[in-house]
C-alpha cells in the first residue's frame, strides 16, 4: 500500500542533509581546507550592530557568492533556484532541507550598497593567498605574469566618441610620471657625459587623443589588437606562482591600457603584501619595454621575457645587421663603416649617424638606407643596456626552461577562469564590479586547487 505524503515528509526528517552528500565532493574539499573564519572580522565594520533588522551571517553571504563563481552560475537569480534544489550547496552554506535560502536581491544589495568603494573582495582574495602560503603553497620566487581580454557587458556600435588627453588616464599618470622623472635625469647626465649642452625645458605638451567611450559601460575600452577580437573590452592582469600554479595577484584594467603600464607597481605591491623574494619572472612580449626591464634590472629580478619581432622596412638591412662597439661607443654596419655618437634626445635616444660622404659610393646603401642626404642614422637608447640584459637572460639554459614552463602556468590559469568559471564576459557593467569578478573568480580557483591538493596530501599520508 502507497505510503501518504505525510508519512513521507516524516521519514524525510530523520534523514541528515550530511549523509546526502558524497563524501569526495569538492565542496567537502573546501569546507575542510578553507578556513573562513576570517570573513565575519574583514565585514564586521561595515555592518550596524544596533539598528535594523538581523543580517545574514556574512560568511553564508560571501559562500553564495562563491558557488556562483565555482559554478559558473552567472545570475544570482539562478544561484536562488540552484541552492533550494541542490542539497551539496544547501550543506555548504550551513543550511537544513527546509530552511529558507536566502534571496537573490541580498547579493545585489550588498554589493551597490554596502560593499561599495571598499577593498572587501581585495581582502578576501589576499586572504586566500596567505593560507595558501601558510600550507607552503606559494613560493613567491619565480612569478609568471599575463593578460586576458574579458568581453565587456557592452554593445561594439554604441558608442561616442571623445578628446581625452593621453597624459591623463588615471591607470597610468603616476607610471608613467616616475618614469619621466627617472628618464630625463638619464638625457641630462648622458649629455652631460658626451660634452653636450642640456636640452631646455619646455612646456608639458597634453597631447589630445580621440577614443570611442562606451555608451552602456563607460568604464571598458575600445581596444583594437592583431589577432584579436575588436570591441569593448577590460584586461584582466593575472600573476600567477610557479610552485603550484596559485594566482597571487589580480588587476583589473580598460581593454586600451597597455600590458605593461601597471606590471611594476603589482608587482612591488605582492612583494609588500606577501613578503615575497621575488628571484625570477616570466613575461610575454607584451612587457618587453625599457622601463620594465629597467625597473626589474634595479630590483635584481632575473628576468625572461619573450622576443618581440619588429619588420623593418622591405629591402633595408634589420638593425641588429649593425654592431655596437661598447669601447668607442658607435656602431659599425655591414660594410665595416664606422657610425659615431651624435647626440642625445629627450625621449632618451643616443643617435649614431654615418658620413655621407663615404655612404654615397657604399655598394649596400640601397640596402641600408632610403634617405635624401645618404645618412644612416641608429638610435640606441640610454637604458639598452638593460634590455640586452633581458635578451641574454632568455637565450639562457635557465631561461629558456623557465620560459617554457610559462604556458602551462598562466595560460591554464586563465583557460580554467573562462570555460570553468564563467569569466570569458562579464556579468555586470563598470569596473568596480568587474573587479569584484576578476578576484572573486581567481578567489575560487586558488580555494579549489588547494582543497584538491591538501586532500590528497592528507590521503597519501
Amino acid at each position: 500500500m502507497l505510503r501518504s505524503n505525510r508519512e513521507k515528509q516524516q521519514s524525510y526528517e530523520f534523514v541528515s542533509i550530511e549523509d546526502l552528500v558524497p563524501q569526495d565532493h569538492l565542496l567537502r574539499k573546501v569546507d575542510k581546507y578553507i578556513d573562513f573564519s576570517f570573513i565575519d572580522d574583514k565585514v564586521r565594520p561595515l555592518y550596524c550592530a544596533d539598528n535594523g533588522r538581523p543580517a545574514i551571517d556574512p560568511t553564508v553571504l560571501f559562500k553564495m557568492i562563491f558557488l556562483g563563481y565555482f559554478y559558473g552560475i552567472r545570475s544570482e537569480r539562478q544561484l536562488e533556484r540552484e541552492i533550494q534544489t541542490n542539497l551539496a550547496y544547501r550543506w555548504f552554506l550551513g543550511l537544513g532541507l527546509t530552511d529558507k535560502v536566502p534571496d537573490h536581491t541580498t547579493i545585489s544589495w550588498n554589493r551597490r550598497t554596502r560593499f561599495k568603494d571598499t577593498t572587501i573582495f581585495q581582502d578576501i582574495f589576499d586572504e586566500i593567498v596567505l593560507q595558501a602560503i601558510s600550507h607552503r603553497m606559494v613560493g613567491g620566487r619565480v612569478l609568471v605574469t599575463d593578460s586576458t581580454h574579458v568581453k565587456a557587458n557592452a554593445n561594439r556600435h554604441q558608442y561616442t566618441k571623445e578628446q581625452v588627453l593621453q597624459n591623463t588616464k588615471e591607470q597610468v599618470l603616476q607610471n608613467t610620471k616616475d618614469y619621466m622623472d627617472e628618464l630625463n635625469e638619464a638625457v641630462k647626465d648622458d649629455r652631460r657625459n658626451h660634452g653636450k649642452k642640456p636640452l631646455k625645458s619646455r612646456e608639458e605638451v597634453n597631447e589630445e587623443k580621440e577614443i570611442k567611450v562606451s555608451k552602456t559601460d563607460p568604464d571598458s575600452g575600445y581596444m583594437i589588437r592583431d589577432g584579436k577580437p575588436e570591441g569593448f573590452f577590460y584586461l584582466d592582469h593575472r600573476t600567477v606562482d610557479m610552485k603550484y600554479n596559485l594566482i597571487t595577484d589580480v588587476h583589473v584594467t580598460p581593454g586600451n591600457v597597455h600590458d605593461s603600464v601597471p606590471y611594476l607597481s603589482r608587482l612591488d605591491r605582492q612583494r609588500e603584501r606577501f613578503g615575497f623574494q621575488v628571484e625570477a619572472v616570466a613575461l610575454d612580449s607584451g612587457y618587453l619595454t625599457t622601463p620594465i626591464c629597467r625597473g626589474l634590472q634595479n630590483r635584481k629580478i632575473f628576468a625572461v621575457i619573450a622576443h618581440r619581432r619588429f619588420h623593418p622596412r622591405q629591402g633595408l638591412f634589420p638593425k641588429w645587421k649593425f654592431e655596437y662597439d661598447a669601447k668607442r661607443n658607435a656602431y659599425r654596419c655591414p660594410a665595416q663603416q664606422e657610425l659615431p655618437y651624435r647626440t642625445t634626445d629627450r625621449k632618451g635616444y643616443r643617435q649614431y649617424a654615418s658620413d655621407p660622404a663615404q655612404c654615397q659610393h657604399c655598394p649596400l646603401l640601397s640596402q641600408c638606407t632610403q634617405s635624401r642626404n645618404h645618412r644612416k642614422v641608429v638610435t640606441r637608447h640610454v637604458w639598452e643596456d638593460s634590455k640586452e640584459w633581458v635578451r641574454s637572460n632568455r637565450l639562457s639554459p635557465s631561461g629558456k626552461k623557465l620560459y617554457r614552463k610559462r604556458k602551462e602556468t598562466i595560460e591554464r590559469s586563465f583557460a580554467d577562469a573562462k570555460e570553468l568559471h564563467g569569466f570569458r564576459y562579464c556579468r555586470l557593467r563598470g569596473l568596480p564590479n568587474v573587479r569584484e569578478q576578476a578576484l572573486m573568480t581567481a578567489a575560487v580557483q586558488n580555494m579549489k586547487k588547494m582543497a584538491i591538493h591538501l586532500d590528497r596530501l592528507e590521503k597519501q599520508g
